[in-house]
């Protein structure tokens, strides 16, 4: 065999060797596509059988299977625009996000129609419907978890969807298919808790504890606008604990005029809220995203910073968001709990697939601010709403005016000031000027239900 021949024979192994690595590179590449990118087209199939989604005792939140034959009518109306189903027309949902975790599909052996796949949830199916049964004809939400865990135990929107009969979709009232909870809301005076948190991290507790204003009812700023009061008599002169009590407009005006505007702006950026368009951090639950609070701060004496850090103007935060700063205030730490509703899941082979950890994130202000809320926010509660709530919690409320002053939400946050019964919540009641449901009322019925 001459050097040619052999050359060719070379070049040849060559090819071959080149051949066969492109087509096991090749193969790789695809093996590996499949595996990654299988579940998002099986997450966004409708083809793929799902397991079930259970509370924290057991009983079934969702089911594919579900009609009326195995389940009383209204078995879901409680949890439908929360849970979900698996029609594709909801999304931010708990199946929504989860499809991946719930589908009966492996990239290996495929679909199992007999899979196991299911998801437990911390949610309390009996309270929850206590709690939307307590809402009678009024629509809003509430939601209520653990402050040192993060379970979320109770999450109520209404109006809400009956999954098993969805009817027309477009006949449906506004917000059926979405969970409020994560949603921003204009807050009205819960909004107060983070301006104190605001006015305590710039003046120190010392400095904000011995201010006194008075309100006669109304107060002209520093430009000549006007602020009113709720009380059209005033309350007189008042330091921040019965300012806080009595929700006073006029003092906290007074207090934010005498606050710098880049401090209060940090603190409120530090807090997670989007200020005058700035991004703020990306925050889910399970895959459902929770819209961050947003306001626009420019001028600490003109009329709409400071009706904004009153919780009005261009003010909005969802009611989850103001549930979680709670945690931080009741546990006096620089941390707020993360909420979570999936407890843990299990694979379609039936092995747990996901656990739940307790995680955190920076509250925005200091352990030390958080004490000093905390004391506040007890007094207010020891004196208007242990009593018609049942329990010592420390709270907020909030009237947020909405459609221009033409209706009223009334909202209420806080925490129960028990290390055995550690939860926080936030109840918000829309359109309801007449006071036909208190939030006290709802509150006291939740927690209530919790506990049993």
């Amino acid at each position: 065999m001459n050097k040619k021949d052999m050359k060719c024979i070379k070049r040849g192994e060559f090819l071959t060797k080149l051949l066969i690595t492109v087509f096991l590179a090749g193969m790789c590449v695809l093996v590996f596509k499949i595996v990654t990118e299988a579940s998002f087209y099986m997450k966004h199939s409708t083809h793929v059988s799902l397991g079930c989604v259970y509370d924290r005792n057991g009983d079934v939140l969702f089911d594919p299977k579900a009609d009326t034959d195995t389940y009383s009518y209204d078995h879901f109306i409680d949890v439908g625009n929360l849970i979900g189903d698996d029609s594709g027309m909801m999304t931010n949902t708990l199946v929504s996000e989860n499809r991946t975790e719930l589908s009966n599909y492996d990239p290996i052996f495929g679909v199992m129609e007999n899979g196991q796949s299911t998801i437990y949830t911390t949610l309390d199916h009996e309270a929850n419907r206590t709690v939307y049964n307590a809402f009678g004809s009024r629509d809003g939400t509430a939601i209520a978890y653990n402050y040192k865990t993060g379970e979320i135990l109770v999450c109520v929107s209404k109006p809400n969807i009956n999954i098993l009969d969805f009817g027309d979709v477009d006949s449906l009232p506004s917000g059926s298919l979405i969970c409020k909870a994560f949603y921003r809301t204009v807050p009205g005076s819960t909004q107060k808790v983070s301006t104190l948190a605001a006015a305590i991290e710039q003046m120190g507790f010392d400095s904000v504890s011995n201010k006194s204003f008075s309100c006669g009812g109304a107060y002209y700023n520093n430009y000549g606008n006007r602020i009113d009061c709720h009380s059209s008599y005033g309350h007189g002169t008042q330091d921040i604990f019965k300012a806080f009590q009595n929700s006073c407009n006029p003092f906290f005006a007074q207090l934010v005029q005498e606050m710098q505007l880049d401090p209060l702006i940090d603190t409120y950026k530090n807090m997670g809220y989007s200020v005058n368009g700035s991004k703020s951090p990306k925050l889910e639950i399970d895959g459902i995203s929770v819209f961050r609070g947003s306001t626009e701060l420019d001028d600490v004496n003109n009329f709409d910073t400071q009706w904004g850090c009153m919780g009005q103007s261009r003010t909005e935060v969802s009611p989850c968001q103001l549930m979680m700063w709670q945690s931080a205030v009741a546990n006096r730490s620089n941390s707020v709990t993360l909420p979570y509703l999936i407890s843990y899941s299990k694979n379609m082979f039936g092995n747990e697939s996901h656990k739940a950890k307790t995680k955190y994130e920076d509250a925005g202000f200091s352990s030390e601010t958080a004490a000093y809320i905390r004391e506040i926010m007890l007094e207010n509660g020891r004196v208007k709403y242990n009593n018609a709530v049942g329990y010592n919690i420390g709270a907020k409320s909030g009237t947020a005016q909405i459609k221009d002053g033409a209706s009223e939400n009334n909202l209420l946050v806080g925490f129960v000031d028990d290390e055995s019964f550690p939860i926080a919540f936030c109840v918000v009641i829309e359109d309801n000027a007449g006071g036909y449901v208190s939030t006290e009322y709802i509150t006291g019925t939740m927690l209530s239900a919790i506990a049993n």
